[in-house]
């Protein structure tokens, strides 16, 4: 079905659009906004800019915005004007989304020329949930003024590999030799300058293993390197914790707040974090790293504990995956640094799409990819290169299939309420049945840790001081 009628209790566009509209004669049906809508059919506005000024871009969902298309047609180096530039604008109008009419602006406008040939598009309509159902004839009129040409890429020709773990050392290889233009000859791990994993890191993934392993162990790593000391003294303090009286050791830590296995998976992810710097660069409106890696973790925390008891995985280890589900893009930062702010100026212009296809169509990788090939190089569990390698599929149901399940579940329910990147997408009904956690119960885990967002935030600003 794709034409969902709406009932007066529903918000309507905004009067601006509609006289907008009126004025130009363009007869439009509002919309509810929802999944089924051909993505061919839905049109993408971005407004970009440069030192000449800005221009409205108008393409279909179906495609991706490719920015070096854009420059060789308009021979200008265009990127996504900056947040407060357009929520200033939008504001203005009392808008919460960019409409694709180019009359709202006073802007030039290119639009990509395969949106005409669907029978009907629809378009923003400034209200939040809401799109306007416009016919082709109409969606010309409006169009009357501005310029037309062919910058898109289509989806469905960028397979991201979500789903071949085994060709991953191949496709990483590939994409680094097509970037350093010369032949390499030597193992990946020599052609990719990865740094060597931190002392405090190799004892910490030995004490996870070993099964005699006590508090004075961790203690005692902990306390030798006193950055990851201090950190898990003040996150044990911190009010999210709510621990009674004060924190007075790295023990005290452990043994009254933390617990064994959080503290363990806390300074692994720690330490691995501290490998790789976080990039400067970043695209805007991208949750921070850290504070998107703690909300992912918290929720799966909470995720696990729902799980029925008997195939509840290790909780430790699914908090772990839930820190470092994001790795991958620490490392396509370190490996492709000249080419990762291209990355980000994508990102910025396709907001319609996941990050693989970004990736997939400028690298021939994704950083899930490079996340799960970097997890299996340093001997980090299996389970945590599966939780990175497959967090995009929700079909996933292959071996440890628990961990890659909870991170989709995790960012999936976080994306829902606006935290993460990329577009929302839907929570299959199979995904939850697998983990035994009914809808009620994931969104009740979800309304519970972001009810503690300021602690998080808290919590997350402790990772991102600088090392």
């Amino acid at each position: 079905m794709t034409e969902v009628a709406l009932d007066t209790a529903t918000p309507h566009a905004p009067s601006v659009i509609k006289l907008l509209l009126d004025k130009l004669g363009v007869v439009y049906r509002e919309v509810v906004e929802h999944p089924q809508l051909p993505a061919a059919s839905r049109v993408q506005a971005v407004l970009l800019d440069d030192e000449v000024g800005a221009l409205m871009v108008l393409f279909p969902q179906s495609q991706l915005l490719d920015l070096s298309r854009l420059a060789e047609l308009t021979g200008r180096k265009l990127t996504a004007v900056s947040v407060p530039r357009l929520k200033q604008m939008l504001d203005k109008h009392h808008l919460k989304a960019l409409p694709g009419i180019p009359a709202l602006t006073s802007s030039p406008c290119q639009y990509e020329k395969s949106l005409l040939s669907a029978e009907t598009v629809y378009i923003q309509s400034g209200e939040s949930g809401l799109l306007l159902e416009i016919e082709r004839a109409h969606f010309k009129r409006m169009l009357a003024k501005a310029s037309e040409s062919s910058f898109g890429q289509e989806i469905e020709a960028i397979s991201p590999n979500l789903d071949r773990p085994h060709d991953d050392t191949q496709e990483i290889t590939d994409a680094v030799q097509a970037f350093t233009a010369r032949r390499i000859q030597k193992r990946l791990e020599e052609t990719i300058e990865i740094p060597p994993l931190a002392d405090t890191a190799q004892k910490i993934i030995k004490l996870r293993v070993d099964p005699n392993a006590s508090i004075d162990d961790i203690t005692g790593v902990v306390e030798t390197d006193p950055a990851l000391a201090a950190q898990v003294v003040s996150w044990a303090a911190s009010p999210y914790y709510a621990s009674p009286g004060k924190i007075r050791s790295v023990e005290d830590a452990i043994v009254r707040v933390l617990g064994f296995d959080l503290v363990i998976n806390l300074a692994l992810g720690l330490a691995l974090g501290k490998t790789l710097s976080l990039p400067k660069d970043q695209p805007q409106q991208a949750t921070p790293y850290w504070q998107q890696s703690i909300y992912t973790a918290a929720i799966i925390e909470g995720l696990t504990r729902a799980m029925p008891r008997a195939e509840r995985p290790e909780a430790g280890l699914t908090y772990l995956a839930g820190l470092l589900h994001n790795f991958g893009y620490l490392l396509l930062a370190h490996v492709f640094p000249p080419h990762f702010s291209l990355i980000c100026r994508h990102l910025e212009v396709n907001p319609h799409l996941n990050h693989t296809y970004v990736e997939q169509h400028l690298l021939g990788i994704n950083r899930e990819q490079i996340g799960a090939w970097l997890m299996k190089l340093w001997d980090m569990p299996e389970e945590l290169s599966t939780a990175l390698r497959f967090q995009h599929d929700p079909a996933y149901d292959g071996e440890y299939s628990a961990f890659p399940n909870l991170v989709c579940l995790a960012t999936r329910l976080l994306r829902s309420r606006g935290i993460g990147s990329g577009p929302q997408e839907e929570i299959p009904d199979e995904l939850l049945e697998r983990l035994g956690i009914t809808r009620e119960k994931a969104e009740d885990v979800v309304n519970k840790v972001l009810e503690a967002e300021t602690l998080l935030r808290e919590l997350a600003s402790q990772f991102q001081a600088p090392h």
